[in-house]
């Protein structure tokens, strides 16, 4: 019982940081005596509890004794690196085979899908010049490019799942099951995406990435215990190394969040205006460019490469990639991190679309020409901040490999030690932050910090 006792001394230390914290304990009575803001709290609470409830609800015609530990499909969850991500994305409803076994991440890659089709068919091009109204129109292509997306993934969910327990299936894997089964998933998926646009618009924060970070941080017990299982059943020491894994994963957080706020700013004059007896500009913005722009795209794409050499499967080039805390596979997924990060921030940075903004609303940079040398000057800059940025990128991606190592460190817990599951929550937390803090301000309370606000660093 030595291993529970440490778990539950972690987190009674932590509830008594927090409750002693007198910051914190008044903006929470400065967030409850705001009443929209309370509302929008509680409404998004409320809604993050119905997923989490539904991640339980196992597929009617699945036995979910049959799933447990130790069978075939948990040992596949532990030792596929793409499907034990998927579980964690999805808080365990995969693993569970609940009606939201495949989460967000159909619509994820449909977004992904759309997104790039922005870049390269005319007809989407147009459609993200339209405003709210092609907004709309992308966003029901996106819809529809998801159940697409669901009907090809739920039967090959379906199918894994028998393949691995088939004494999980009461009645057998007939078509019509199958086409039953797929039926509940494409609507657990769309309710998911229903259950997102509610909490954005009625709650608090991006109620899809809010969702995913919440799947992810439920498993930090299940993760946590069984990392302290581990030390516990080794040899004398144990205590002392869980101690030092904790305070290094909060000095990786601290890392995270420096990167993710690290912004650029370029500094931008406009031009005095009279109309009538009014003055419009002569005012100095900026514009803040961050040097971790591509967010956590890079590592999603540069981890979906990695598992191509999965099909090869008994060659040399295969066994080179078997492992995750290989040399070749950390090396590879490093190189392809940066390298998605300079292609994601070419896609979503445009300099020449920021210069003609400029230049329409008589804006310029001190210094610098408007027109070809404010786009040379844009793009040098962002060149020059997305190395350091790309470079830490790849740090973030390999991390969870080098934890499990070097450290010695369980793979359900390494999760938390970088990769999507740490860039997804810290940028997540630090954007409902920003949020709560805007309600705060506006009714003239102080906000979550100390000092100033919660910005970006340069």
């Amino acid at each position: 019982m030595n291993q529970y006792l440490v778990v539950g001394i972690v987190f009674i230390v932590i509830i008594a940081l927090l409750a002693t914290n007198k910051k914190l304990v008044e903006t929470l009575k400065n967030i409850y005596k705001i009443e929209e803001l309370r509302k929008r709290v509680l409404y998004t609470i409320g809604l993050l509890l119905v997923y989490r409830l539904g991640s339980f609800v196992v597929i009617p015609g699945i036995n979910p004794n049959a799933l447990g530990e130790g069978s075939a499909y948990a040992s596949q969850l532990e030792g596929n690196g793409l499907l034990g991500l998927l579980n964690v994305f999805s808080g365990g409803a995969f693993g569970n085979a609940a009606i939201f076994a495949l989460g967000v991440m159909p619509y994820i890659t449909a977004s992904i899908i759309i997104q790039l089709m922005g870049m390269m068919v005319p007809y989407f091009q147009k459609m993200q010049k339209e405003g709210e109204s092609g907004r709309r129109k992308m966003n029901q292509w996106t819809r529809f490019l998801t159940i697409g997306v669901l009907i090809l993934q739920g039967p090959a969910y379906i199918a894994n799942l028998y393949h691995q327990v088939p004494t999980a299936f009461v009645y057998g894997n007939t078509f019509g099951f199958v086409a039953y089964a797929t039926t509940i998933l494409i609507a657990g998926t769309m309710f998911i995406m229903w259950l997102g646009e509610k909490i954005t618009d009625k709650g608090i924060g991006n109620g899809i990435s809010l969702i995913i970070m919440i799947g992810i941080v439920a498993r930090l017990p299940h993760a946590l215990l069984a990392e302290v299982n581990a030390r516990f059943q080794t040899a004398s020491g144990s205590a002392i190394m869980l101690i030092l894994e904790l305070i290094l994963l909060f000095l990786v957080f601290m890392a995270t969040i420096a990167l993710v706020q690290a912004v650029r700013k370029v500094p931008v004059q406009y031009a005095k205006r009279i109309v009538g007896n009014k003055q419009y500009g002569g005012v100095r913005q900026y514009i803040p460019l961050k040097m971790n722009a591509a967010n956590v795209m890079p590592i999603i794409f540069a981890q979906a490469l990695m598992f191509i050499p999965a099909l090869f499967s008994g060659t040399a080039f295969a066994a080179a990639f078997s492992s995750m805390t290989g040399f070749w596979y950390n090396f590879t997924l490093a190189v392809l991190v940066i390298a998605f990060t300079y292609f994601y921030t070419a896609i979503i940075i445009n300099p020449q679309m920021m210069a003609d903004d400029m230049k329409r609303n008589g804006g310029f940079i001190p210094g610098v020409k408007p027109g070809k040398q404010t786009v040379n000057y844009i793009d040098t800059i962002m060149t020059r901040i997305t190395l350091p940025g790309s470079f830490f990128l790849a740090i973030v991606a390999i991390l969870p490999a080098l934890a499990m190592k070097f450290l010695g460190i369980q793979q359900s817990f390494a999760y938390f030690y970088g990769g999507t599951s740490l860039l997804i929550m810290v940028g997540v937390v630090l954007d409902t932050l920003k949020q709560i803090e805007s309600y705060l301000l506006m009714r003239h309370y102080d906000g979550l910090m100390k000092t100033g606000r919660i910005q970006g660093r340069h």
